[in-house]
């Protein structure tokens, strides 16, 4: 199934099968059960990440233990704790995930050798970044522009299937609301 990440960059780039070979030989396919922590607070992220099956969802945890929700990625998008990636250091959030899930990885040092070895390794480290990128700034515009409504609706018309699945306790938690409040705009809504 790498089809649909050849397919993601052969669209935005045209990538030479040559360069193609070389880049895939340097990702490795990883299946997670869910509920299963890809990558937990305190440690260091290694991975860019294309999740081929699945879902995950991004929370950092209060020093009461209350977890906060603030990313979902579905099928067909990059994740990573891009900053701790970026910066060698720990990340301050955990990345889990809903179900069960396929991705293809690569390392942060082959993501460098593929930079130094290939013409193409830069547009895709720049095209994987600049999505990452794009949906952090939706994501704070959402949070500064939208009621809760508003944002559960888009959401919800993004990935109406997969958010069915998804417990509502995360999605409140996504869009910045207590359960008992979601309740109350699903059946509004319904």
């Amino acid at each position: 199934m790498m089809h649909l990440l050849k397919d993601y960059f052969e669209k935005k780039t045209g990538i030479p099968s040559d360069e193609w070979d070389i880049f895939i030989s340097k990702l490795s396919k990883r299946f997670f059960a869910k509920k299963t922590r890809i990558l937990c607070a305190g440690d260091m992220e290694h991975y860019l990440s294309f999740l081929e099956k699945g879902s995950v969802r991004f929370y950092a945890t209060d020093e009461n233990f209350q977890e906060s929700t603030f990313t979902f990625v579905f099928e067909g998008d990059f994740f990573s704790a891009y900053d701790s990636f970026l910066s060698r250091q720990a990340s301050t959030y955990s990345i889990e995930t809903l179900s069960d899930t396929v991705v293809w990885q690569i390392s942060y040092d082959d993501l460098q050798t593929i930079y130094r070895e290939t013409v193409i390794g830069n547009t895709i480290g720049r095209l994987a970044a600049e999505e990452l990128f794009c949906k952090k700034i939706k994501r704070e515009l959402s949070l500064l522009n939208e009621t809760a409504e508003q944002r559960y609706n888009s959401l919800f018309r993004q990935k109406p299937a997969i958010i069915q699945q998804i417990p509502l306790k995360y999605i409140a938690s996504y869009i910045g609301i207590t359960p008992q409040a979601l309740s109350r705009i699903r059946k509004r809504i319904s």
